[in-house]
């Protein structure tokens, strides 16, 4: 019988903290309930001290995902706590995570704390998260760099005050395999009580290390992974989520381990994501890039059209990418596409379909052929959560190598219920399109990033356009696809100003 070790997802949380992928609620929700689907044993929702969105974004996962654990990240001060538990209080299944750093480098420079005090700290959060709460997760952050014995102290002084969870993360990436495999072989053999705890670990990525490390540590006795999807995270990011799970299920003759996920969800998972921040993975990202399951040397692609197994590990299938196209055009109807999305996994309402297939024509008018991305863009496009206050109704560029970028943009303010228009000329289309938006909304933005992407074949491909906007100090992420860059550029880049909108008036509202 086949161990099982639980899947913690941080993607909402330590994921979040990477530079450029941070979310709103309405995205947060989204991400949320995708995990749910993969299958995931606990979402770390967020860190509801850090700010009122970071509050309310955990609060509505809790309300809305009813499966999983639902964790919260604090600090070992009553304040966080209490925070946290506020933040939980209406989830199924709430953890608690509190955490305080042990290595003497944290304790002396950012704690400025005695071993002694922070033991004590650490006793009593954990003593007061389990006055709210059974599930309660302590973290010893820098665990990997810190002192052994002490280290050993700790844990079993909160494993005693009822500590459910004991996570012994590699904060900064620091450790290797053989040194991890110590560290939790010691903690196993010299706390008296870690039978009464699960054993976790978090590990970084700054040496390339971190699945490895996980790994590791499961076979010196972690039943508890924590990770993310893409392995996105603070600066090269953390363990990913689907390289750990498909190491262990492609590797069961030497790790055998089962996990709750559906490994079906995890490309999913990962568009998503990509879809929410707007940053992609590689092409050769191990399970979800481009290149995972593309051949072209000709002596491999002689061997796969033999036997797949000649170069593939896995399926693609098993993790949800689709080996077959489909070709979709204008004269298909709503029972065709509504089939198709039920094949991908979408179970659509009528109004969604409706929507979906109005969505679904307009593009079938622009391009011959309808492939399953363009499906999966329209979804991701198309139902945004965000409040529009303004749509793009016209939009006319023109631009070349003799003559200065112009363009004409058409407004709808849904707030004043007017349409407002604008001219502007700048150094190309795009920059002549933002110019004039800026105009009519009277937001000047800082386009800090902006990529464009084919997400579908042929010379009538549709363009997925990601923005990356500051205005007034916050940065907003935006998005949109179509087979006209101008036009895709100019939609995403209002998305970024309608989410900068929204913002603002939700802190008028809170005021």
């Amino acid at each position: 019988m086949s161990e099982r070790v639980a899947i913690f997802d941080t993607t909402l949380r330590d994921g979040e903290q990477s530079p450029g992928c941070s979310m709103n609620l309405e995205e947060k929700l989204r991400m949320a309930r995708q995990l749910e689907s993969l299958g995931v044993d606990v979402l770390e929702a967020g860190f509801p001290i850090a700010s009122e969105d970071d509050f309310a974004a955990v609060r509505e996962v809790a309300r809305t995902c009813r499966r999983p654990v639902i964790a919260a990240l604090c600090r070992t001060t009553p304040e966080d706590i209490e925070r946290s538990w506020e933040a939980l209080a209406d989830a199924a299944r709430p953890r608690i995570h509190t955490f305080i750093a042990t290595s003497d480098i944290h304790l002396q420079y950012k704690l400025q704390k005695t071993r002694e005090e922070v033991l004590e700290m650490s006793r009593r959060a954990v003593r007061l998260a389990k006055s709210f709460t059974t599930d309660v997760e302590f973290s010893a952050e820098d665990a990997t760099r810190s002192d052994l014995d002490y280290l050993c102290e700790v844990i079993e002084a909160v494993i005693d005050e009822g500590a459910t969870v004991v996570n012994i993360p590699d904060t900064v990436g620091y450790t290797i395999p053989a040194e991890y495999t110590k560290i939790i072989e010691t903690l196993r053999n010299r706390v008296r009580n870690i039978d009464r705890a699960v054993i976790s670990v978090h590990c970084h990525n700054d040496l390339g290390l971190a699945v490895a490390n996980s790994l590791a540590a499961i076979a010196a006795g972690a039943r508890q992974i924590e990770c993310t999807i893409n392995g996105i995270g603070e600066r090269a990011g953390n363990a990913s989520l689907e390289e750990l799970v498909m190491a262990m299920r492609v590797r069961r003759d030497l790790m055998p381990y089962e996990t709750g996920v559906v490994t079906e969800e995890i490309f999913r998972s990962s568009q998503t994501l990509s879809n929410i921040t707007g940053v992609l993975v590689q092409p050769n990202k191990a399970i979800v890039g481009k290149n995972a399951f593309a051949h072209e040397a000709g002596i491999h692609q002689h061997g796969v059209l033999r036997n797949r197994l000649t170069y593939e590990i896995m399926t693609p299938e098993s993790v949800g990418v689709k080996t077959n196209s489909i070709v979709l055009g204008k004269h298909s109807g709503r029972h065709a596409l509504g089939k198709r999305y039920e094949e991908m996994g979408y179970a659509l309402s009528r109004p969604e379909l409706d929507k979906a297939y109005k969505l679904f024509t307009k593009l079938a008018d622009q391009k011959k052929e309808i492939f399953e991305e363009d499906l999966v863009a329209i979804l991701q496009d198309g139902f945004a959560q965000i409040p529009e206050r303004y749509k793009l109704r016209a939009l006319q560029a023109t631009a070349g190598t003799a003559t200065l970028a112009t363009s004409l943009v058409t407004l709808l303010d849904t707030a004043e219920d007017r349409e407002m228009t604008e001219t502007s000329a700048g150094d190309g289309p795009v920059n002549s399109v933002i110019e004039a938006i800026d105009k009519i909304t009277g937001l000047r933005g800082s386009l800090l990033d902006y990529t464009v992407r084919a997400i579908t074949r042929g010379t009538d491909a549709v363009g997925e356009v990601f923005v990356h906007v500051e205005f007034d100090g916050t940065s907003y992420t935006g998005k949109a696809a179509s087979t006209d860059i101008v036009d895709g550029s100019a939609r995403a880049y209002l998305n970024a100003v309608n989410k900068a909108c929204y913002a603002r008036a939700r802190a008028r509202n809170a005021a």
